[in-house]
């Protein structure tokens, strides 16, 4: 365990990589040492904000810096993932823990690689799979961990953006959300990380896709709504929607997972927001946070991170890892081969096995 903060690097200086910055200064777990973006203006934008030095490639970060313990990725690219892979593969090269934002990688290749190698080297990666750290989730998980949800039957994931009444409009053709998958694998993968965080492994997947009538009229590629079905490992069944700004969602808003057993449903509400609890013959019980921030994750998220890499945890203790990052992207490409063809029933491929640390099995 170390006494010390940990030295902290961010790459990529847009929107989240401010965020994340600021995250690391506010943590007394960690030290902002530099940020770096290949953009001259943001990263040196980035540096005169936050107080420290501004680089432009990653190999100049680590050659100035050797003494960083963690390199965190917030870069961007197509389908919000084609620009993590070189950064992360050379943070990992030169011994750096690493975090990185969400989808780990829209290539499902690249994404196995990172999860490779950093299992070979024996260091934590982690992934920004922000949606299950916030209070309706510490209820949730305090409710299974209660036996007051009990066998798990099914579980149902809404999340998406709210809209209405898209009229055609020119699409921008250098958009990085230009191509049919994109809003498949950018954000497909949280509603997956907390499918799986609180039902375990998916083994079947059946998808289909499609996109209203506006966006074929803008010759626009993107397939931006998904409707999934799966079966668990443990034997329940669940249901995934998601939609970008086609539709307005209605009970549970932007973004809802309900969970039901035995003994028991919860619903989490807004992701931040509100849990509610029923079981037979009682009312319901609710929780509301009082929070209705998004961004309040973020915060609690990267602690989670830091928390575990100061610990020394076994990395399949990792919490929010590069495996459970890479388990999302399995299934989004498993639905992507449903849909391609025509709905048919696909096995995601298997994940890397663990082995486990020999301080801790028994």
């Amino acid at each position: 365990m170390s006494n010390s903060p940990l030295k902290v690097a961010v790459i990529g200086m847009g929107g989240i990589g401010h965020t994340h910055a600021n995250c690391y200064k506010e943590d007394a777990l960690s030290e902002l040492v530099c940020v770096c973006d290949l953009n001259k203006t943001k990263a040196d934008e980035a540096a005169e904000k936050f107080g420290v030095p501004a680089f432009y490639a990653v190999k100049e970060v680590l050659h100035a810096h050797p003494e960083l313990d963690i390199i965190d990725v917030t870069t961007s690219g197509f389908e919000n993932g084609s620009w993590h892979y070189e950064p992360v593969m050379q943070a990992l090269d030169a011994g750096k823990h690493v975090l990185t934002e969400k989808p780990i990688s829209n290539d499902i290749h690249e994404a196995r690689e990172m999860v490779r190698v950093a299992a070979h080297k024996g260091l934590y990666l982690g992934c920004n799979l922000n949606h299950f750290f916030s209070g309706p989730a510490d209820k949730a998980r305090e409710l299974i961990a209660d036996d007051k949800i009990g066998e798990q039957v099914y579980a149902m994931s809404k999340v998406g953006f709210n809209g209405s009444a898209i009229t055609p409009s020119m699409v921008d053709k250098d958009s990085r959300w230009q191509m049919p998958y994109s809003h498949a694998k950018a954000f497909l993968t949280h509603p997956f990380s907390v499918m799986r965080h609180f039902g375990g492994n998916v083994t079947h997947i059946q998808a289909f896709m499609d996109k209203p009538g506006a966006r074929r009229q803008s010759s626009d590629l993107m397939l931006s709504i998904q409707s999934i079905h799966m079966r668990f490992e443990n034997g329940s069944v669940g249901y995934l929607l998601s939609q970008r700004g086609d539709a307005h969602f209605g009970l549970g808003g932007w973004w809802s997972y309900e969970l039901a057993g035995t003994k028991g449903t919860f619903c989490i509400e807004n992701c931040v927001e509100k849990l509610t609890y029923w079981t037979k013959d009682k009312e319901p019980e609710i929780t509301d946070t009082g929070v209705t921030d998004f961004g309040a994750t973020f915060p609690i998220r990267i602690h989670a991170f830091l928390e575990d890499v100061t610990n020394g945890v076994p990395r399949e203790h990792l919490r929010a890892s590069g495996r459970d990052a890479l388990a999302t992207m399995e299934y989004i490409f498993a639905a992507i081969d449903s849909y391609e063809s025509g709905g048919q029933i696909v096995r995601p491929n298997a994940l890397p096995p663990y082995h486990g640390d020999v301080s801790i099995i028994h």
